[in-house]
């Protein structure tokens, strides 16, 4: 009988789209001490060592399939105008999977419906780095596992907070906002296995005045 889950979300983000990001968007907020790291520190490492990380896609960029593919048990992206609430649906979106419904491509194309259109800031790679390589998945599937999460808090950094009180105009090219999410992610297989962990990541959300919200990235962590 399993002793324990075969994956874990873990996060990998792009250090040179994230550097893009923080680039065009954020420039006018490099004087806040430690801000450009954001955006080109070290990813957010796993929550302790109880279960083992998945293997993490090639640097290669993984095209997300075609929407032919259907997008299974991940739900379709909301449509609102704040990026707190998008970022809270987007980490739920991300801490949950049903392999025994959902197959990879279609983990693939149902998160992919939730990034951003315009390809200047759209980080993929940092998003389709949550999904295990075909082979795990495919073993992930045998052992009916499956993950569901809830959202206990979301907020901007203090010091985007900071930076954008200093300089309200600041985020109006491309309309990206740092949002840090908390919560918990439950996990299930077959034979009664489960279990449970904390879960935090901080999103880089495009809202644009006048559309629905999209996902750009999964950022570092940061100060609170």
């Amino acid at each position: 009988m399993p002793k324990r889950p075969l994956h874990r979300a873990t996060t990998h983000w792009s250090t040179s789209r994230c550097i893009l990001v923080g680039a065009i968007v954020l420039a006018v907020l490099l004087a806040v001490a430690g801000f450009a790291a954001w955006f080109t520190g070290r990813g957010e490492q796993p929550d302790s060592g109880q279960a083992p990380s998945a293997p993490r896609p090639s640097a290669s960029a993984e095209t997300a399939p075609k929407p032919s593919a259907g997008t299974g048990s991940v739900p379709a992206p909301p449509k609102v105008s704040d990026p707190l609430a998008y970022a809270r649906a987007a980490a739920v979106m991300l801490w949950s999977y049903d392999s025994r419904t959902t197959t990879r491509d279609q983990q693939l194309a149902g998160m992919n419906a939730w990034m951003t259109r315009e390809t200047k800031y759209s980080d993929w790679i940092s998003i389709s780095g949550q999904v295990p390589d075909p082979m795990l998945w495919s073993r992930m599937a045998d052992n009916a596992q499956h993950a569901t999460a809830a959202v206990g808090e979301a907020h901007f950094p203090s010091a985007f907070k900071q930076a954008l009180a200093e300089n309200p105009s600041a985020l109006t090219e491309a309309y990206i906002y740092a949002v840090t999410i908390t919560g918990k992610q439950t996990l299930a297989w077959k034979d009664g296995g489960d279990g449970a962990e904390d879960r935090s990541v901080t999103l880089a959300v495009q809202c644009r005045p006048g559309s629905d919200c999209a996902l750009v990235s999964i950022a570092p962590s940061v100060a609170p």
